[in-house]
């Protein structure tokens, strides 16, 4: 391999979340250190990948078909619709094993600093399946930022007019979470987002 190509798989690294110059250097190293067991098939599973991975027409979440796997799951709860911002959140609920129903990815939330407003989100397909006579509760699990709280009070706004129940995701003290380690806005969330103890 040429210097030249190092070079380019290191800048490349570079590019992924949580990896800066030096992490994607190490990276680099690593693999090419270990060619045939790991750099040879991860290269192999990253050209499958861009080939078959395509996103749901429906959901918008990563999928080798469309609609995906959730989708398609004849299992889901039809009258539930969970949004995140992204795939990793579905992901990340998927994980979790605590939501049975079906999900939305916006692809982001509202962000006039980047230049992302409601035509660059996924939403006119959200309003067109939360019109379906089978839904019945949107729950928005939008990030507690600025930018998701922004896309919260958009969405609230323009589903209205449905005959839907949008909720919110409980925010507040995490399981095994001590109240002196948290932060102030935690704290106050925790506070405003009580319920009956018990």
């Amino acid at each position: 391999m040429a210097a030249g190509d190092i070079d380019r798989l290191i800048q490349l690294l570079a590019r992924l979340p949580g990896l800066g110059p030096r992490s994607a250097r190490r990276a680099a190293l690593y693999l090419l250190q270990r060619r045939e067991s790991l750099l040879q098939p991860l290269a192999a599973a990253l050209s499958r990948a861009a080939d078959s991975i395509v996103a749901c027409s429906t959901c918008g979440n990563l999928d080798a078909h469309d609609p995906c796997t959730v989708c398609r799951d004849p299992g889901r709860d039809l009258s539930t619709i969970c949004v995140v911002e992204e795939v990793g959140d579905l992901w990340a609920l998927e994980r979790s094993g605590a939501f049975k129903g079906r999900y939305h990815v916006l692809g982001g939330t509202l962000s006039a600093l980047d230049g992302r407003g409601p035509e660059q989100l996924n939403l006119g397909r959200l309003l067109e399946r939360a019109a379906e006579e089978r839904c019945e509760e949107i729950i928005l699990a939008l990030g507690a930022t600025v930018e998701g709280q922004t896309t919260a009070h958009y969405l609230v706004e323009r589903l209205a007019g449905l005959p839907v129940e949008v909720t919110g995701l409980g925010r507040g003290v995490p399981v095994g979470g001590s109240l002196d380690f948290l932060d102030d806005g935690t704290l106050a969330a925790a506070l405003k987002s009580r319920r009956p103890a018990g």
